[in-house]
């Protein structure tokens, strides 16, 4: 028998310890001081003894050097060194043995002599330091003991069963045979070993390892629970190193992982029962070994995560390989054009067996927080997204889980306040994000479910996010099914939430939703859902006009703050659609009773503003609409294009009673009708005469004239064609009434101001041939200005005034001195000194 094999040790891992040893192995000091004196002192001795192992080795006196080396390696039997120094001591002390490994491989003529010699260490830890040294030797020079030199070195190191000195032990063995494995299927000679006995050494080697490392969390009082945790993080690496070790032998096969390793590291990981431990290594498992192994072995790796303990956080394991397996995909998979082809086997349904087994968890794991298993359905869902691009039933399958889940809790109204809610938000902004186009997530049947799980202020910012995505994008929501199904979804941001129902059937008080918002955000937010209006837009101008019904059914129930912001832009839209008709009507025969239609659907909408106390907007979109009406010119356009101006008038009369509102107010009525052309003399004059009326009637004696003579307009027509009015009588009357409401004015200031407008709309209509308007009339008002301007006091008013007066004189100047033959009137005569 080889002589390795009759090797005696201690069980105990004691043996002889010095009484130098023995005082340091009674308290560990914690200061940094204290460990740095006794890291010093040890790292001190280890040198001495290794200058004189150095020096005997040398001179051939390989007995004295092996006392001095067991000397040096006697350093390492301290327990009062933290890991880190002692990882310290470790690393200078090995760095010496590679001089004596380098001398026994020179004397390969005395091998047997240094096995025998390296036995007179009185204690295991020297003497197993000194036998993995040899034997590393032994295997270089006859690679037929390798099998059984391994299988022996392995076993003898649980001699040391101190968690700390055992650790390293094992890592310097590691360490020492991690280029001599054997790592070959099949060996010429069967004792130089093959990949399996390499298999069987490493997972033996760890799995002792990991032992040592656990029972360290087991040692002294619970008081130091939290030290003893940080010494164990700082170790954990060596306990990796096996995982590494193995994911490094090359003709380790899939069936070979499959087979042994997997099993051996999952069962050692699932048995040690330890909460740190099991985190780690599971993360090791999936970091090491190749993605391809990975995605075979799906099944047993997730089933072990199952049996973890409860402090493990399986959530971060799972979702860690998910995130690896999903790379693996995108990074290794063929591009074609902006898609990228998955590459994952078809026999492997990732997906599903990730589904599958995430449930399992989930079941088993009653304690895992709803925190973490939302964050699972995350990856699950990252997972779909990623792998299979094209799968949508796969990610509304993770938001219908995610929803069964909260069902089986009975949770409704999740309050934004929770955690939970931060990661139900970012699973359904995560499929808003991916897909960057609404039209596909409204294909997700659990989207709306899963988003009536939230309360009102959560429901409203995943609407706003929605929004904001499909302005960000441009999307088109082209038909009216669709357009229900996103005006669904954002309907907290057009309408307030439902007071909930008492025992009796009646409303209660409404919750705290969030309704009274700060009215600048508000606004802000309305300003977004009325950019989104546009972008609900189809081709067809049926469909589209069955999206403004479909519209208008939402958007006209969110309440009078709300229909202000988001019903104009319905309305315009409308309108719109009303000039389409009108570019088709040699193609749709019905082109005008649409149009009718359309602008009935306007008026009513429109009404509905009003009755907000909305008076000037409805105003003015009565108003747009007659303009809309002209230019369209259907059947009956005249009677609507009336009711819309009457409508107008009507709000005018009724709702507007602020002075100034009034003025611009009946400016603009006057403006639009002068711009219209489509009514007869018959509707004509009423609508005439009852601007004249309005403007006459105002409150202040200003406004008074300046919407009087602003009447003149009405009577002398800018449009060049046949129906083109010119009452010359009539318009002059107008000026004159302004001039007569001027003299009732008891403010010099506003009597030269306003003096000064009228010289101007005189000059107007003198210009445009008015015959009734002499330069006599012109020279009055200029005299009357020149008269009272240098009575006023010098203001900045005044200024504004005396410079509208000189730019008013430079014209007619320039007027007076142009040769310009087509002018109707001769200026000569004014007098502008």
């Amino acid at each position: 028998m080889y002589p390795w094999n009759s090797t005696s040790y201690s069980p105990s891992g004691g043996g002889g310890v010095s009484s130098r040893s023995g005082e340091r192995r009674m308290t560990m000091p914690s200061g940094l001081d204290d460990q740095e004196k006794l890291l010093a002192e040890a790292i001190g001795t280890a040198r001495k003894q290794a200058f004189q192992m150095n020096h005997f080795l040398d001179k051939d006196r390989i007995l004295d050097a092996l006392k001095c080396a067991s000397t040096m390696l006697s350093e390492l039997r301290t327990s009062m060194l933290s890991p880190k120094s002692y990882y310290e001591l470790y690393m200078a002390i090995t760095d010496e043995l590679c001089h004596l490994e380098l001398y026994l491989s020179e004397k390969s003529n005395k091998e047997t002599d240094f096995y025998e010699l390296v036995q007179y260490s009185h204690t295991i830890v020297p003497r197993l330091y000194l036998l993995i040294t040899v034997g590393i030797v032994y295997i270089k020079k006859d690679s037929t003991l390798k099998r059984s030199i391994l299988k022996d070195l392995v076993e003898m190191c649980r001699g040391v069963q101190h968690p700390l000195r055992g650790l390293f032990l094992r890592n310097y063995l590691l360490q020492c045979t991690r280029n001599i494995l054997p790592d070959v299927l099949m060996a010429e000679n069967e004792h130089e070993g093959n990949i399996l006995d390499a298999i069987e050494f490493v997972l033996t080697n760890f799995a002792e390892m990991n032992k040592l490392w656990v029972r360290m969390q087991h040692q002294g009082h619970s008081s130091e629970k939290s030290r003893r945790e940080k010494e164990r993080e700082e170790l954990k690496i060596l306990v990796g190193t096996n995982l590494v070790r193995l994911s490094q032998l090359e003709s380790a096969t899939l069936a070979h992982y499959q087979r042994s390793i997997l099993p051996g590291i999952l069962e050692q990981v699932v048995s040690c029962r330890d909460a740190i431990a099991q985190e780690y290594l599971m993360e090791c498992i999936i970091q090491v070994f190749p993605d391809e192994f990975h995605l075979q072995t799906l099944d047993p790796f997730l089933k072990s995560c199952a049996q973890l303990e409860t402090g493990v956080n399986v959530k971060n394991i799972i979702i860690s390989l998910i995130d690896r397996l999903a790379a693996y995909n995108q990074r290794s998979g063929k591009t074609s054009g902006t898609d990228i082809e998955s590459i994952i086997p078809p026999e492997v349904e990732l997906f599903e067996v990730f589904s599958i087994q995430v449930a399992n968890i989930v079941q088993k794991r009653i304690d895992m927080p709803l925190e973490d298993t939302i964050s699972l359905q995350i990856a699950l869902l990252s997972l779909a997204q990623k792998v299979y691009p094209d799968r949508i039933d796969y990610v509304d399958k993770v938001l219908g889980t995610t929803t069964q889940i909260l069902e089986s809790l009975e949770m409704n109204n999740i309050s934004h306040f929770l955690s939970v809610n931060q990661e139900l938000s970012r699973l359904l902004r995560i499929c808003i994000d991916f897909y960057n186009n609404a039209l596909t997530v409204i294909q997700l049947k659990n989207f709306t479910p899963l988003l009536d799980k939230f309360d009102y202020i959560s429901r409203k910012s995943l609407a706003l996010y929605l929004v904001m995505n499909i302005l960000e994008f441009e999307t088109l929501i082209p038909t009216a099914e669709q357009a229900e199904h996103v005006l669904t979804i954002i309907a907290p941001l057009i309408k307030d939430e439902e007071a909930p129902l008492g025992p009796d059937g009646k409303p209660v008080s409404p919750p705290a939703n969030g309704n009274n918002v700060d009215p600048e955000e508000f606004g802000e937010e309305q300003g977004i859902v009325a950019r989104f209006i546009h972008y609900m837009k189809a081709d067809e101008p049926d469909m589209q006009y069955k999206i403004l019904q479909t519209a208008r059914k939402h958007l006209g129930a969110g309440g009078s703050q709300r229909i202000k912001h988001v019903l104009p832009p319905l309305i315009f839209a409308a309108y719109q659609l009303a000039y389409k008709y009108r570019a088709i009507s040699e193609e749709d025969e019905n082109w005008d009773k649409k149009c009718q239609k359309i602008l009935q659907y306007c008026h009513s909408t429109i009404a509905a503003i009003a009755k907000a106390d909305m008076a000037d907007l409805a105003l003015r979109l009565y108003l747009q609409g007659a303009l809309v009406i002209d230019e369209i010119g259907y059947s009956n356009h005249e009677t609507v294009a009336y009711e819309f101006m009457t409508q107008a008038f009507s709000l005018y009369e009724d709702e507007i009673s602020d002075s100034k509102a009034q003025l611009a107010a009946i400016m603009l009525i006057m403006s639009t009708f002068e711009q219209m052309s489509c009514f007869s003399e018959e509707n004509a004059e009423p609508l005439r005469t009852n601007c004249a009326l309005a403007a006459s009637k105002l409150l202040k004696k200003p406004d008074q004239c300046r919407g009087v003579v602003a009447c003149a307009a009405l009577f002398w027509s800018g449009k060049k064609n046949a129906s083109e009015m010119r009452d010359e009588k009539r318009t002059l009357e107008c000026l004159k009434k302004g001039a007569r409401i001027i003299a009732h004015c008891l403010d010099v200031g506003v009597q030269v101001q306003l003096y000064v407008e009228l010289l101007n709309h005189y000059l107007f209509y003198f210009e445009r041939g008015n015959s009734l308007i002499t330069v006599a009339m012109l020279n009055q008002l200029i005299a009357k200005i020149n008269e009272d301007l240098p009575n006023l006091e010098p203001t900045e008013e005044t200024k504004q005034i005396e410079m509208h007066y000189k730019n008013t004189l430079a014209h007619i100047k320039s007027r007076m001195e142009s040769n310009d033959a087509g002018l109707e009137v001769s200026f000569a005569g004014i007098s502008i000194n």
